[in-house]
């Protein structure tokens, strides 16, 4: 109960200085905000118009009404809408060619350490190219429970605590668990400006 309870408190102030510091020098740009509502105006505004934004299965993003403005927009070109207009049967393989390179993925990590390391757990993996390389721009909200001391931490964070809450996400909408079929470690950066971080005092996601 005290790991669970440790995984869901907020970072204190010591805590996000240090990320944020940590973050910028590993190439990552970050930028602090109070709310879900100001982190969802601030990833729409480092949105370019005109250009193809994928949004990666995030449940910060639902939280703070982040997919449904990207997908709602006349502003952006949303992929995931792109995709599910299509016939269930061609949306897969489709997905695989229209998310292969977008200009932009939104979305979300699930743990980052205080040395300014970036931890995504999949179970399909769709979100991890983009998140590596293939999108121009990475734009990733996240709630600083979120923020832990190191790597070792993060993947118990994910292990013991998010992969729980992700199984009764499923469960209630497709009957299955989640499993963590592929992890993403991202260290640096190397492109400068391609990826920014928002991160948020408030608690969002698992």
């Amino acid at each position: 109960m005290e790991e669970t309870n440790k995984f869901q408190q907020l970072a204190s102030a010591e805590q996000l200085k240090r990320t944020v510091a940590a973050l910028e020098t590993n190439g990552i740009s970050a930028v602090v905000v109070e709310t879900g509502a100001e982190a969802k105006t601030k990833a729409l505004s480092l949105i370019e118009k005109g250009t193809s934004v994928m949004t990666a299965t995030s449940t910060t993003a639902d939280q703070i009404g982040l997919g449904e403005a990207i997908e709602e927009s006349k502003d952006f070109v949303s992929l995931r809408k792109k995709i599910t207009e299509l016939p269930e049967s061609e949306q897969r393989a489709a997905a695989r060619r229209i998310n292969s390179a977008p200009d932009y993925v939104v979305g979300s990590a699930n743990a980052v350490t205080e040395d300014g390391k970036v931890v995504i757990a999949s179970n399909s993996g769709s979100q991890l190219a983009p998140y590596a390389f293939s999108a121009a721009h990475v734009i990733w909200v996240v709630g600083t429970q979120k923020i832990v001391a190191n790597l070792d931490e993060a993947m118990k964070r994910i292990e013991e605590y998010t992969l729980k809450l992700e199984s009764e996400r499923l469960q209630k909408i497709y009957g299955m668990d989640s499993v963590i079929r592929k992890t993403l470690i991202i260290n640096s950066e190397v492109m400068p400006g391609r990826i920014t971080m928002i991160l948020v005092k408030e608690k969002l996601g698992f």
